[in-house]
């Protein structure tokens, strides 16, 4: 069954959008991740405008973000104090990643800056989670005890200026990384179309040595509130917000979510890296392949000079 989606302008098949929704649904539920690295690159496979697909997973993320950060708030997983400061570098990140967006696409340059963005990314990302799972499932195998940093252990980041304490998190650390982080995020949020979960945790945990208990949950709440705010002002100055693909989107990742959170549960978490990390780098290389290769159409430019 078709439908017309009114801002990509084109039509698609209601099913398969419902089934990619429902897939990227069943990997965020599997591997805990909020799956907008994989869906907007989905979504530009399929022939929906990289501009429009960017703005309406963003729109997307704030729906299956606002579930998570009530279920971590109300289990006291929320450092909202932590939450705000990485908010003031998200906004701002926010707000420069959408000019950006609308300049190059002013440029006719953004949909050569989305897919490259993602295929640095996602290589690096992907790389690095696979690199660590196999070490640890090597090193399982092996009977080795794998080493972890102490919890007291500092690094230069708690040398930096501006510092301020956060109780819920049990931290005294400088303000200036976490703004960092934030507008990092951001800028990813407006120009990718990602919560940026996976670039925040991370850093979250081995950059500031933010307790595990309370990483996600104040990692979703700055999502919410930035992909949200990158959302309206895509809505607002790019009018790229699709909101009847969004709704289709959203339909079918509440659903495959609960059955992705079901068949986690039998593996291990190595194994579950691993796995996800093979799929980054598959869409990664799906991406450059599609940067490089020869299109079905070619386009000259030339000068016609004007008939007297």
């Amino acid at each position: 069954m078709q439908i017309y989606l009114p801002i990509a302008e084109l039509p698609v098949n209601f099913f398969l959008v419902l089934f990619m929704g429902g897939g990227v649904g069943f990997l965020s539920g599997m591997f805990g991740v909020g799956g907008g690295f994989l869906m907007t690159p989905l979504l530009i496979f399929y022939g929906i405008p990289p501009a429009v697909a960017v703005a309406t997973e963003a729109n997307q993320i704030v729906a299956s973000s606002v579930s998570g950060a009530i279920v971590h708030w109300r289990r006291r997983g929320v450092d909202f104090k932590l939450g705000l400061v990485l908010l003031a570098g998200g906004v701002f990140g926010s707000v420069v990643g959408v000019w950006l967006f609308k300049l190059l696409r002013s440029l006719g340059q953004v949909d050569l800056i989305i897919s490259l963005s993602y295929v640095v990314f996602l290589g690096i990302i992907g790389g690095l989670m696979l690199f660590e799972s196999l070490r640890l499932m090597f090193r399982s195998r092996g009977g080795k005890v794998i080493p972890i940093r102490r919890p007291g252990q500092h690094t230069w980041i708690h040398g930096l200026p501006f510092k301020m304490r956060f109780h819920r998190s049990k931290l005294y650390v400088s303000a200036i990384p976490i703004v960092a982080i934030g507008a990092l995020v951001g800028v990813l949020a407006a120009i990718m179309g990602v919560g940026g979960g996976f670039i925040m945790v991370p850093a979250m945990i081995y950059l500031l040595r933010v307790p595990t208990n309370v990483v996600i949950g104040t990692s979703l709440f700055q999502i919410l509130v930035v992909t949200a705010l990158v959302t309206i002002l895509h809505a607002t100055s790019n009018q790229t917000v699709d909101v009847v693909l969004a709704l289709l989107l959203m339909a079918g990742g509440v659903i495959g979510a609960q059955f992705g959170a079901r068949a986690g549960q039998g593996l291990k978490a190595e194994h579950l890296r691993a796995l996800l990390a093979i799929m980054v780098l598959l869409v990664c290389s799906r991406l450059a392949y599609n940067l490089v290769v020869q299109p079905d159409d070619l386009f000259s430019i030339s000068f016609v000079a004007e008939a007297h």
